[in-house]
């Protein structure tokens, strides 16, 4: 597969995770979610979730398996997050290195196409969920108070690069 397709996601959001409506992952026939932790889950250079999200997450928790995936290699603060909704998760995952996704995809034990993948980083949480052929949703970065953050000048670089090398979607 080439680069630009890899790099396109399959939804690309203007909210954050908080705002994306279950009901559209539900009628894909996507039944779990593979979830980036920060900026995805956490505001940058925090550890508690803001509420908005903690209530997306459970009622997400209700029709959907869940796994945290973060390359974050802190147990302590991702293991916090999981343990606090009794999630399995995964840390210094490695993305865009399938290797870690693959293993969480095997204790799914669902097709690809059943899952999806949700972050905020182009190069890491869609790339390899593309390249494992997941259903791939780009998400605005979460700011502290559970609104889209302000300043995503990593996201726009990303989304720049992506489109020099062709990647094209509507935003």
């Amino acid at each position: 597969m080439k680069l630009q397709h890899l790099l396109r996601p399959d939804w690309v959001l203007t909210t954050t995770l908080a705002q994306m409506p279950l009901q559209d992952l539900l009628d894909r026939g996507i039944r779990a979610l593979v979830l980036d932790v920060d900026r995805t889950l956490l505001p940058r250079r925090q550890s508690e979730m803001p509420q908005v999200m903690e209530s997306w997450l459970r009622q997400a928790k209700d029709n959907l398996r869940l796994h945290l995936f973060s390359n974050n290699p802190s147990r302590r603060r991702i293991g916090a997050v999981a343990q606090r909704l009794d999630l399995p998760y995964t840390t210094s995952a490695g993305k865009p290195r399938r290797s870690a996704l693959r293993r969480v995809l095997a204790d799914l034990a669902l097709p690809p196409e059943q899952v999806a993948l949700a972050g905020d980083r182009l190069f890491t949480d869609v790339l390899v969920g593309n390249r494992l052929g997941l259903f791939t949703v780009l998400v605005k970065p979460l700011g502290p108070e559970g609104q889209p953050c302000p300043e995503d000048r990593l996201q726009r670089l990303e989304v720049s690069l992506a489109r020099m090398v062709g990647t094209e979607w509507s935003r």
